[in-house]
């Protein structure tokens, strides 16, 4: 039990330490998990055997990897996306592991093991690229755009590639242990058969197709006809710790399925996650699943990390460093060829060509997966393992490189142009969050044309997926407003999250037409005022109006008739709007409002007065009664 603590305790602290810098460096969380474990294994020597043993259980993290990056994978968003996945993608994969196969086969290597090493090769880090292109407002560039198409073809291509690996398996002869023993590998005939649990190990090969067939036959029709009714069975018992143990259940069961008929326990979590992705449940199993996920694999890289073999790298530093190039340049080559096929033209090609250039975090499993089904000798795993880590490193520089680049040829990054704003109507609402949404629903169901405008892309999609026509673009920028009929509009509702472009957005309309009805969304009385200063007609607060409706809830429920309550109500409402405009008189920009004592002794003035007008609103009612 002390061993087991203190390993632990070493490889919880080396994560807790480690992936924090590298996240503030700007390094990726991968990258740090490596570090933590090439600091506690290679370093300092901190762990030792037990971290292949440990590797094992943390693979299940990759499993539910996969699950979780089904559940993403909505047919509708995969068809639109098709020609760049099969395309661009596609294309990536096979050329990069056609170039690297060749590779590998012009210095000596067999076709089996050069296939597997150009298909580990051909992946990028999803993680590093994709945390890059966040960090730095690259993903809505072409060259972004292009990237992410290729980082998810190739995450669903681990997929079949998991699938074909164990396909390239050949046998291993026996061979001697440093005490002399004979050692009988696993694919030997004459080794000892330790008997394991299979529903395929004596059938003939029609049967073993039948019985894959129906287990994954079995899967889709659980995730289709089952899961709702077991999940709605889970939620009556108000058990939220069950709802996980659901989850887990789910992944471990498909993935003990897959084993007995000799599939990828991935392959099956994959294919889960896609039956269930347009299920209801679908955002609580993925709340429930990643933090397992993220631990685990986390653990993964940890263990990867500290079971590589730098006495490799210091036995022959130049191989293993010139590799490692040789891989970042063919695969540069591959993608800056298919920048100019799929028409990325200047720092958006250079982005696209280094963005994708380095090995990924899923060549470490497809690696280890290698070994383990005897596809890759042990001793070139060291040095793949290698080279992959030392290109992750290296990915920073790609991205610096990119930008060096980009300002030597003088062009800059494309973004994705916005929507071309072709309809008029008379209410214009920018801004479509949870308040722009009812204020949307209200006025068109009424019968009254709206044009809508946000620009937040995903949040466009999702209204057009529910019936709903919006543009995609800057509400704040003149000529998106002018295509939309500010000229002619009767009402404008400004609706933005960020109380700075509401402002912004204001003052420009109010200016190019004075006799428009403005109505905006407002988050305090701070804002209230700026925007009434800028010209707003109607402000209406956040949370005001459902405050105001649980205050005369509260009335109604301490001994107040519903109809007082109702008064009770209406009064303050008056008066707050009342209050509002003479706040609005003595409010300073410049100045906090509790230190301005001006507004501080105006607001007490106003409050007392609205006890006195509720008092005697109160007692009037009573005595009429």
């Amino acid at each position: 039990m002390e061993g087991f603590l203190f390993s632990a305790s070493i490889y919880l602290g080396a994560a807790v330490i480690a992936v924090p810098v590298a996240a503030r460096l700007g390094l990726g969380s991968v990258l740090g998990y490596l570090a933590a474990g090439i600091l506690i294994g290679p370093l300092l020597g901190l762990v030792g055997a037990e971290t292949k043993d440990l590797q094992h259980f943390a693979e299940f993290g990759v499993v539910m990897m996969l699950f979780l990056i089904g559940l993403e994978l909505e047919p509708r968003a995969l068809w639109d996306m098709r020609h760049r996945l099969i395309g661009l993608g596609g294309l990536q994969i096979v050329l990069t592991t056609g170039a690297i196969m060749g590779g590998a086969m012009a210095f000596g290597f067999n076709w089996s093991v050069s296939l597997a090493v150009g298909l580990i090769f051909a992946l990028s880090s999803t993680a590093i690229v994709l945390q890059t292109l966040s960090e730095k407002g690259l993903m809505r560039t072409a060259g972004g755009r292009s990237t992410f198409s290729v980082l998810l073809t190739q995450d669903i291509a681990v997929i079949p590639m998991l699938a074909l690996l164990p396909l390239l398996a050949l046998p291993k002869a026996m061979s001697l242990n440093p005490d002399g023993s004979i050692e009988r590998h696993a694919n030997d005939p004459h080794a000892t058969d330790h008997a394991s649990l299979s529903l395929v190990a004596d059938l003939p090969g029609w049967g073993v197709t039948l019985v894959t067939l129906a287990a994954i036959g079995a899967i889709i029709l659980a995730g289709v006809y089952l899961a709702r009714p077991v999940f709605r069975f889970i939620h009556a018992s108000h058990l939220r710790e069950m709802f996980t143990a659901l989850a887990l259940l789910i992944v471990v069961g498909i993935s003990f399925l897959m084993l007995l008929v000799g599939l990828s326990p991935a392959l099956g979590a994959f294919l889960a996650g896609v039956v269930l992705a347009n299920s209801e449940f679908r955002h609580e199993l993925e709340t429930d699943i990643e933090p397992f996920k993220g631990l685990l694999l986390g653990l993964f890289f940890i263990t990867v990390g500290a079971g590589i073999n730098f006495a490799v790298l210091e036995r022959d530093p130049a191989a293993i460093l010139g590799t490692t190039l040789a891989v970042i340049i063919v695969k540069g080559l591959v993608l800056y060829v298919l920048s100019h096929i799929f028409k990325l033209y200047g720092s958006d090609r250079w982005l696209f060509t280094l963005g994708l250039a380095q090995a990924g975090e899923f060549g470490f499993i497809l690696t280890a997966f290698s070994v383990a089904q005897n596809v890759i000798p042990i001793g070139l795993s060291e040095r793949i393992l290698l080279v992959i880590a030392l290109s992750m490193l290296i990915t920073p520089l790609l991205f610096i490189l990119m930008e060096v680049i980009g300002k030597r040829i003088g062009t800059d990054l494309q973004v994705d142009q916005h929507d071309e704003v072709n309809e008029e109507g008379p209410v214009i609402i920018a801004g479509v969050g949870r308040f722009g949404q009812i204020v949307n629903r209200l006025v068109g169901s009424a019968g009254f044309k709206t044009v809508v405008l946000d620009h937040d892309l995903k949040t466009i999609e999702l209204m057009r997926r529910f019936g709903f026509k919006g543009f995609f673009g800057d509400p704040t920028r003149p000529d998106v407003l002018r295509a939309a009929g500010l000229a002619d509009a009767r009402v404008l509702v400004v609706a933005l999250d960020d109380a700075a472009a509401a402002l912004k957005m204001v003052r420009y309309a109010r200016k190019e037409r004075p006799d428009l009805h403005i109505i905006a969304r407002a988050g305090d009385r701070s804002d209230v005022f700026r925007l009434y200063q800028a010209g707003a007609n109607d402000i209406v607060r956040e949370m005001f109006d459902s405050s105001l409706r649980a205050g005369r809830y509260v009335l109604e429920n301490i001994g107040l008739s519903e109809f007082e309550a109702a008064e009770a109500e209406k009064t303050f409402y008056a008066h707050d709007r009342h209050a509002i405009r003479e706040l609005a008189q003595v409010w300073d920009p410049e100045k906090p409002s509790g230190e301005n004592e001006a507004y501080v002794e105006r607001a007490k003035e106003l409050e007392r007065d609205l006890e006195a007008s509720l008092l005697t609103l109160l007692e009037t009612r009573r005595s009429e009664s």
